[in-house]
């Protein structure tokens, strides 16, 4: 098990991972979830393409900042995702913090969060973050324990849009 840069390599298993995803999470989102199977099939190396232009800030849309995604695979299974954002705007540091992550349906409660976490932070250390803010859903129970497991120190709870779980703030000296 390891962290990869995005790669066509991983192209069938992540389509299948992006199945898994999209039948649990609504499209309104610029991310994994919205993204149109049969146009990454393709043209997958587009994709590929933009998320490297990203970690270079390059195409950014508007009000996102660089971030550099890793894929956690094993043997050539596409486990999950994880992106390091190299800069906090003020909503990144109310709610999105610094790292984000998903583990494919199928994959959860197994330990792949825990270890895509601690595989990602000294690639943090190395983008020149000394300290990671990460957030979750006070919902999101594993999250939690993923965070915590990982040396996550829990500072607060926010208040989010209406409708929506309280964010949990959780800062990781790297």
């Amino acid at each position: 098990m390891q962290l990869v840069v995005p790669s066509s390599k991983y192209k069938e298993s992540f389509l299948e991972a992006l199945i898994e995803y999209q039948k649990e999470k609504p499209t309104d989102r610029l991310d994994i979830f919205s993204l149109n199977k049969k146009e990454l099939q393709g043209d997958f190396q587009s994709y590929i393409k933009r998320i490297e232009n990203y970690s270079h800030g390059e195409n950014l849309p508007l009000g996102y900042v660089p971030d550099t995604t890793y894929w956690l695979v094993d043997g050539n299974e596409f486990i999950g995702r994880i992106s390091i954002r190299h800069t906090l705007t003020k909503s990144l540091l109310r709610e999105g913090g610094h790292i984000g992550y998903d583990i494919r349906p199928s994959k959860r409660k197994l330990g792949y969060g825990k270890k895509i976490l601690e595989l990602a932070l000294p690639k943090a250390k190395m983008l020149g973050i000394t300290k990671a803010l990460i957030t979750c859903d006070e919902t999101n129970i594993g999250s939690r324990k993923i965070i915590e497991a990982n040396g996550g120190v829990f500072e607060n709870s926010i208040e989010t849009s209406e409708g929506k779980p309280w964010k949990l703030r959780y800062w990781i000296s790297l």
